[in-house]
């Protein structure tokens, strides 16, 4: 699950250097009821215990313990004339803060680690046990690949859920504003006249409107739902390749082949699908991937506006929720570099690939580039 919380916030990556601890788990069991813990860091953001001890016979008093590297001991749980001691503690804990003798405002995690040096968890007694399994994780200052967010959450994990929502919104909106497209500009293009006219001028009045404000009063109107920003973003970007089919379409429209099979009787439909729309079809592809870039950055400015479903993860929301959460001004590079940088790149692979999928498609292209 990414939505998982699996250390402390805003935990650099392990990579990085200084930033404070790993993190760590020590385990009790039977045959182990004592363990060491050599502590070399700062200490951690919290502290969680969880397990049980069941032993083969009652006993008066059964306990767990943590004593400092300068003696100090700590009772973190216990239980009298028992035969099994259950521990489920967080250092957030208020009852756990008062069982230390700390104030509410205290940090737990400071008192249990005041220094460096080696730390003993042990159960007491240490006989007699017939099935232990305690842990005792400390979250540490750093983990994984790219860190943590502000809740926890994997930084890497997160940006890897990112790539599909990204690709999915950019490439199903550029689908649906190609088959828009497609249609009105071999409509336009093979029909002329006044319906050609009308057609350029309704492209040229939604080409001058900005789009962005357009987007994000939609996006209001009709909900921030995945589906409903691949559709709002579909209908806002088929102008373009309206225009490109419609110029294809003019030029072939008066080819010797195209007037032979109007004079003949061809049907209108038939000649643009049997004939007109595979003379298309290459640069139709050039214009998609084309395309997918200006959508993915589309998607990644709405998110980032907080215009999108809270509950999907992507770039631009993970983005968003950096600076909305003092990313920016605290310096945790971790949550926004991986989704800039990914943006960036993604853009770049669609952007060579539409420029080759052109050349291919109008070697002249290829031509004026070698200039």
């Amino acid at each position: 699950d990414p939505e998982a919380q699996v250390a402390a916030p805003f935990a650099r990556p392990s990579w990085t250097p200084g930033g404070g601890s790993p993190p760590l788990t020590s385990l009790l069991t039977p045959e182990n009821p004592t363990a060491l813990v050599s502590w070399r860091w700062e200490s951690p953001p919290n502290v969680t215990i969880s397990g049980f001890i069941r032993y083969a016979k009652r006993v008066e008093s059964a306990e767990i313990l943590w004593i400092t590297p300068g003696g100090k001991t700590f009772v973190l749980a216990s239980s009298k004339d028992t035969d099994m001691l259950r521990v489920d503690i967080d250092g957030r804990d208020m009852s756990f803060k008062q069982s230390l003798g700390l104030s509410p405002f205290e940090d737990a995690a400071k008192t249990l680690f005041p220094e460096r040096g080696s730390y003993t968890l042990a159960a007491l007694p240490a006989d007699n046990i017939e099935e232990a399994r305690v842990t005792m994780e400390m979250p540490g200052k750093k983990r994984g690949l790219l860190g943590t967010d502000q809740r926890g959450r994997d930084v890497f994990r997160l940006f890897l859920f990112g790539i599909r929502i990204s690709l999915l919104v950019g490439i199903t909106a550029t689908l649906l504003a190609a088959v828009i497209g497609l249609g009105v500009g071999l409509s336009a293009g093979y029909a002329g006249g006044l319906f050609d006219a009308l057609v350029m001028r309704v492209v040229d009045i939604l080409l001058s409107i900005p789009t962005l404000p357009i987007l994000m009063v939609l996006a209001g109107l009709w909900g921030k739902g995945l589906w409903q920003l691949v559709f709002i973003l579909g209908i806002f970007s088929w102008m373009g390749t309206a225009r490109t089919v419609r110029a294809l379409t003019l030029s072939l429209r008066e080819t010797c082949y195209v007037e032979n099979l109007r004079s003949l009787g061809a049907p209108t439909f038939y000649i643009l699908r049997r004939h007109l729309l595979p003379e298309a079809f290459p640069l139709l592809m050039a214009n998609v991937a084309l395309g997918v870039p200006a959508a993915i950055l589309a998607e990644a400015g709405l998110s980032f506006l907080g215009l999108s479903d809270p509950r999907i993860i992507s770039w631009g929301r993970m983005l968003q929720e950096a600076h909305g959460f003092g990313a920016f001004s605290t310096g945790a590079w971790w949550l926004i570099l991986p989704p800039g940088i990914g943006i960036a790149v993604i853009c770049l692979i669609f952007l060579d690939i539409g420029r080759t999928l052109e050349e291919m498609a109008d070697p002249r292209l290829k031509k004026e580039m070698a200039r």
